[in-house]
């Protein structure tokens, strides 16, 4: 109607009145845009302090509020990898999915990254209140384009205690079956990690990577001691050399037949900080350890449980097939899922403890027992049930 009036205006007139109606329209505002989701995620009790990066989904922090020191404190550096400040790097706890180490050299061509590509894409948050996690608990997850398939996370905070229960759920989005693997990386670096660390769990047989593979386990090697490159190790202990300017070593152990959970600890005595895992050896049936030196100085260490303890590209672990009567890839058929669990805790020890002589789990609580000829000491964190 308003169209068809202007019609008989004078063209001045009409030009007039179309210049005000455009001016009307230009000082319209324009929708606002939706705030970028924060990339740090936030878990928070009267004791602790938890946080994640949704660039890799990494565990980056977990500390006291009372005690600053985080174990997780590990990040990337170039004599590691190439670093760039548009896409997450290796960080803190990440996971290593849909693979353990390299691709193969016709994957790597094609894009596929060391690791997989969920420590290399940005995640997301998930269901209800999507805007700000709670205080105990958030759900994330991420999707490989190239793997084909996605991750889902579940993360719950104890209320009293630095405990942190993590389930995910892997799932094949692709139309046909494949083989895969998912390793826990937790890292832990200094401050946390010095020369006085001691790492604890209760592995059993071993083998060193880039050494040949053990037949059985009369031929492998005994947690702690390990023999790497002719060279014997006691795997509790990792100190500074001056013999050394940089290094490493990556060793794999299992667990004893009917041992139902696997658990691995680092305690630093000079920190007063203990910090440990927790997980179903059905699911995870692999320990895995990485040491690492930068200029003579401890510089990381890798407290990593997974689905396979063989750092090859699928190629060689489909010719291996099992080690130490133990498999060492997972297969998921077209649209299923596989569900995971485990524990993260952290506790405050004495300044003269000397490591963990055992870890009894009840489904509700970890009772810590120390290796200690005189009267050894126990503490008890409430870490709650292992779905």
């Amino acid at each position: 109607m308003i169209l068809k009036s202007l019609e008989f205006l004078d063209p001045l007139w009409l030009g007039l009145v179309l210049a005000f109606l455009t001016g009307l329209a230009s000082c319209t505002p324009p929708p606002e845009k939706p705030a970028p989701a924060p990339r740090l995620l936030v878990l928070k009790n009267g004791l602790s302090q938890i946080t994640l990066d949704r660039w890799g989904g990494g565990i980056i922090d977990i500390h006291f509020l009372d005690h600053p020191v985080n174990p997780l404190s590990w990040r990337a550096t170039e004599d590691i990898e190439p670093l760039s400040p548009d896409t997450p790097n290796l960080q803190g706890h990440f996971i290593c999915f849909d693979r353990w180490g390299a691709p193969s050299p016709a994957e790597e061509r094609m894009g596929m990254p060391y690791h997989g590509e969920a420590p290399r894409v940005v995640w997301e948050r998930l269901g209800p209140g999507t805007d700000e996690p709670s205080d105990h608990g958030l759900r994330m997850g991420c999707t490989l384009p190239l793997a084909g398939m996605e991750v889902k996370r579940t993360v719950r905070l104890q209320e009293n205690e630095a405990s942190l229960t993590v389930t995910e759920e892997v799932t094949n989005v692709r139309a046909a079956g494949r083989v895969y693997n998912l390793v826990q990386h937790p890292s832990i670096a200094p401050p946390f990690l010095d020369d006085t660390t001691i790492v604890d769990c209760n592995a059993s047989h071993g083998l060193v990577q880039e050494e040949p593979v053990p037949q059985s386990t009369d031929d492998a090697d005994h947690w702690p001691r390990i023999s790497i490159g002719g060279t014997p190790a006691n795997l509790r202990f990792f100190r500074s050399t001056e013999d050394e300017a940089s290094g490493h070593d990556v060793t794999a152990f299992i667990f004893d037949p009917g041992v139902e959970y696997g658990w691995v600890t680092a305690a630093t005595p000079s920190a007063g900080l203990l910090v440990g895992y927790l997980w179903k050896i059905s699911e995870y049936p692999w320990l895995n350890m990485w040491r690492y030196r930068q200029q003579g100085k401890v510089s990381a260490r890798g407290l990593e449980f997974g689905t396979t303890g063989i750092h090859q590209p699928f190629p060689t672990l489909l010719q291996l097939g099992k080690v130490l009567d133990r498999g060492v890839y997972e297969y998921l058929d077209a649209g299923e899922t596989d569900t995971r669990s485990y524990i993260l805790f952290l506790a405050q020890i004495p300044h003269d403890f000397q490591g963990v002589e055992s870890a009894e789990y009840d489904g509700a609580q970890l009772r810590i027992r120390e290796r200690r000829d005189d009267q050894p000491r126990s503490l008890t964190v409430e870490v709650g049930a292992l779905p």
